[in-house]
């Protein structure tokens, strides 16, 4: 079996690149120019470049392939400029698929790596409910319209062809390589954490392994327009995540903080508003306000179990402690 996976030498990617050559795959990896190969370094890795900005140039660089599965795990979550969202999550989605279409590509399987972003702060009142495939989306970040979009497109597409796709839309996932939940590491081993919001939080999470388990379950038995949650099948608080980084670290002294969400938007304003200044994203800025302060992350992952026999294998409590320690034999921390 040959695959591609698009996004390979990001964080999810390269587990999934890893998870392929296990699996004894002819593994493709799909890379820019510009692109670390740190997590890359199997022998047996191909590497192709691709252009996900050009359909033109996308069906000269696959013309000479054919795959039987392709990954869709590609995209960006934090941009300086609004418009990069759409450019790389959505437009980067249709010229893929629609050259992936034009070169008539006998694929098995496209497993797209959406997000649950997508439904934004929906069932937040008490008490707080699951959100379920079938609620309506209502995404509050810039990218959750853009991964929306991309999935509303791969949507139309049933109507005119059996193009063969899967969308899974995880949780936050962390795992070693993760660099968002890590600077929340980095900040307790410095002895500060922060929180936002004093109304409960209901927070789901999902370990990098689980979301590559996924995508190999989807690839096998995955149907045609089919879309899964993906998470540990547990709600969490807000704090539990901080206190089991800081027990891992061995409970350095900490101040903690938590802030009214008023003061996050003014944090997150500016951020914004320098990082347009020095050309740096800042990692508290506009979306960033949005997923803070929502308070509902619950979903229901029971299609995903019983359609594709997804069962998580890490919780909170025993994959945090395996990133932490990626973290420091790393260098990280």
């Amino acid at each position: 079996m040959k695959i591609l996976i698009t996004g390979a030498s990001g964080f999810i990617g390269s587990f999934i690149v890893e998870e392929a050559l296990r699996q004894g795959m002819e593994t493709w990896a799909a890379v820019r120019g510009s692109s670390k190969k740190d997590f890359l370094q199997d022998e047996r890795i191909h590497f192709i470049e691709l252009n996900l900005s050009n359909q033109t140039q996308l069906e000269e660089q696959l013309k000479d392939h054919q795959f039987d599965y392709v990954v869709h795990a590609a995209g960006v979550t934090k941009c300086l400029n609004t418009r990069d969202f759409y450019r790389i999550n959505t437009e980067g989605t249709k010229n893929l698929v629609r050259a992936l279409i034009y070169l008539k590509m006998p694929l098995k399987r496209f497993v797209y790596l959406s997000s649950l972003s997508i439904f934004g702060a929906i069932h937040e009142r008490q008490p707080y409910k699951e959100i379920k495939e079938n609620d309506t989306p209502r995404p509050n970040t810039e990218y959750g319209k853009s991964k929306l979009e991309a999935e509303q497109w791969l949507d139309s597409l049933t109507e005119e062809s059996e193009f063969p796709f899967v969308i899974l839309r995880p949780t936050g996932v962390y795992g070693p390589r993760e660099r968002d939940y890590f600077l929340m590491a980095k900040s307790i081993k410095q002895h500060s954490d922060f929180a936002v919001g004093f109304k409960q939080q209901d927070i789901t999470f999902v370990y990098v392994l689980d979301v590559v388990q996924a995508v190999f379950l989807a690839c096998e038995k995955g149907q045609t327009g089919r879309k899964y949650f993906l998470s540990d099948g547990k709600v969490y608080q807000s704090a539990t995540f901080s206190n089991l980084i800081r027990k891992e670290l061995g409970n350095p002294w900490w101040i903690r903080i938590t802030a009214p969400i008023w003061l996050l938007r003014i944090i997150t304003f500016l951020g914004d508003k320098w990082g347009h200044l020095t050309g740096k994203i800042s990692a508290l800025n506009n979306d960033k306000y949005h997923i803070l302060k929502q308070r509902n992350w619950r979903c229901d992952i029971e299609p995903a179990r019983r359609e594709l026999g997804y069962e998580p294998k890490y919780t909170l409590e025993q994959g945090v402690p395996l990133t932490i320690k990626w973290y420091q034999e790393n260098g990280w921390l």
